[in-house]
């Protein structure tokens, strides 16, 4: 091998190593490599920007459109509604969501699908008196299993399958091709988390993680005759107090929300502020500043028009990552007020200002009713009490679910290809009013296409440097060239890879590795390119593995040990099952 495949290798290892640490977002690193690589000459410019235009990239992003027109207008909420009733066990509250949650994933991406079903859950949840913490999990689990049930179940498969058409020139998979080892994967998998989830997972009960507004805000008021009438917020000095936040000013029955520097104090404002509640002595030594007139209910627990109370978890894509709560400045980048932290479950104490974000933290913000609508694609947020949700086109929800069977039966049967198929179901879902262009425009996750783009020119390098072949050369040699054996090291190694980067840049990575191998043994990649598809889609040990374990992490309560706990053994089994179905379904002997 020659220089350009250590060059090769060792950008690959500068990648995983900057995605695993989670400083860069993995489109950063990707979109980095890919310029290296096409300026130092080791691929062309045509090769670097190939990915741009796969059929596998470009059948993901109209998927995304089918499934917000699903999403939209109701079509999963009708199945919600006559599925969840009134279950008598904690056993039989999971079945009735793993179920048709599987089904579903197995036709849509299984993000939106999440999306829909947590507000879901979680109410279903208060009413049948059965903890979030018991059906959170399994809501994520449910999703991962079933979007190994066909080709379109997740972007990592398409992703695959357009990597492989592009790399061996062949014609790919169909949208059952997977369905042989996926199927009874999923189904033993959802057995198996029936069995053991509901006494593995904690019973956490669905208390307010943020208590009583008592006990992180406190109030008082602008006396009439006091110097700090006619002044400014900033000129008060109520802008750079060290331990509290000005949230708000409650005045003549109105309320003033993500107050404004600029904002004058008149005599009798009632003052909300957030932090530290023991400040409360420094803050009324501050001349003008008298205690609070009205001791009977706090003013954030009233309703208000003016404002918003949001619990929103932040999502790994977020931009105040790293940052204090008072260097992000959320009044100014959001228009919100941040009033609490909670983490795994519980309020973060301390002074507000200093505590720095992580991902998966759930924010209690006070923000005013355009931030929800504003917010709700954004990759920031993981929104969790959407209290301003647009109300779906109920009335075309049948139709939404017709468009899926019309796409799914003409990639069937060879009528279109798949990725005619897909983008004739996102026209159809825009023309039909299914969703509006506006939706489908957002439904768009452009990090994600960003990253599977900028990563096929890496998987491009590996094949034409020689480096795939190399490390294919160095795993046949561990396995003896064993195939059974080289599956499941195939398999192991993306799995780890997904817990540590994300599920594409995995599988982009590995596939021409496998391709190599193949090649080596003189035998089909089929049952090979499988083993990366399921292994890339199966990610439960942790919350930062996949996508919708993030997304259910701040409404369950869950802590990380809860994930690796159940998560961890799961991985470990899903694994077997998939090498030992693999090699049932293709015929690969044990000897």
């Amino acid at each position: 091998m020659d220089w350009q495949g250590w060059f090769a290798l060792s950008l690959t290892g500068v990648a995983l190593l900057l995605m695993s640490v989670g400083r860069f977002g993995p489109h950063l690193v990707m979109l980095g490599v890919l310029i290296v690589l096409s300026a130092s000459g080791i691929i062309s410019a045509d090769q670097a920007l190939a990915g741009f235009s796969n059929s596998g990239l470009i059948t993901v992003v109209a998927m995304f459109v089918v499934a917000a027109g699903i999403h939209h207008s109701g079509g999963v909420d009708l199945v919600v509604h006559h599925l969840l009733r009134s279950p008598r066990t904690v056993r039989s509250a999971q079945a009735r969501i793993a179920f048709p949650v599987a089904l579903l994933s197995g036709f849509l991406n299984n993000t939106p699908v999440v999306a829909t079903m947590i507000p879901a859950v979680h109410a279903w949840s208060r009413k049948i008196g059965i903890s979030p913490s018991k059906l959170m999990i399994p809501l994520s689990y449910s999703a991962i299993l079933g979007g190994t049930l066909t080709l379109i179940g997740t972007s990592t498969n398409l992703v695959v399958n357009g990597q492989y058409q592009q790399l061996t020139g062949e014609g790919g998979f169909s949208i059952f091709s997977i369905t042989a080892v996926g199927l009874p994967v999923a189904v033993i998998g959802v057995a198996v988390m029936l069995l053991v989830l509901p006494r593995a997972l904690p019973d956490r009960k669905d208390q307010q993680k943020f208590g009583s507004m008592r006990e992180f805000t406190l109030e008082v008021a602008v006396a009439f005759d006091g110097p700090l009438v006619g002044k400014s917020v900033g000129e008060a000095g109520l802008r750079e107090l060290e331990r509290l936040y000005l949230v708000e000013i409650e005045r003549d029955g109105s309320v003033v929300t993500a107050v404004p520097s600029e904002e004058r104090l008149r005599g009798g404002d009632r003052l909300v502020f957030a932090g530290d509640t023991q400040a409360i002595s420094d803050l009324l030594r501050i001349n003008g500043i008298v205690p609070s007139v009205h001791d009977d209910e706090p003013s954030l627990s009233k309703d208000r028009a003016e404002r918003r109370l949001v619990e929103a978890a932040l999502s790994p894509q977020s931009e105040v990552l790293g940052l204090t709560i008072r260097d992000a400045r959320f009044r100014d980048r959001y228009g919100a007020v941040v009033l609490a932290v909670a983490r795994g479950g519980e309020r973060v104490s301390g002074n507000l200002g200093n505590i720095r974000l992580k991902t998966g933290d759930v924010l209690l913000l006070e923000a005013r009713p355009a931030f929800v609508s504003r917010q709700r694609y954004a990759k920031d947020f993981l929104l969790i009490n959407d209290l301003e949700t647009e109300t779906p086109r109920h009335d075309r929800a049948y139709l939404s679910w017709g468009i899926l069977l019309v796409l799914v039966g003409a990639a069937a049967f060879g009528v279109l290809s798949m990725l005619n198929a897909a983008l004739m179901g996102a026209a159809l879902m825009v023309l039909s009013g299914c969703c509006s262009v506006g939706q489908a425009q957002k439904a768009v996750d452009v990090p994600v296409m960003l990253t599977i783009a900028a990563s096929f020119a890496l998987g491009a390098a590996l094949q034409e440097t020689g480096a795939a072949g190399y490390v294919a050369t160095g795993i046949l040699d561990v396995s003896s060239g064993h195939p059974l054996l080289t599956i499941l090291l195939v398999y192991f190694a993306v799995s780890v890879l997904t817990e540590v980067i994300t599920n594409n840049a995995a599988a982009v990575l590995v596939l021409p590795i496998v391709l190599s191998m193949t090649t080596a043994l003189g035998i089909a990649s089929e049952p090979y390119v499988i083993a990366v598809m399921m292994a890339a889609s199966a990610s439960f040990a942790t919350p930062l593995g996949y996508q919708t374990n993030m997304m259910v992490f701040g409404p369950g309560g869950y802590r990380f040990m809860d994930f690796v706990k159940v998560g961890l053994p799961m991985n470990l089994f899903i694994g077997m099952v998939t090498v030992g179905v693999i090699s049932l379904v293709y015929g690969i002997s044990l000897s």
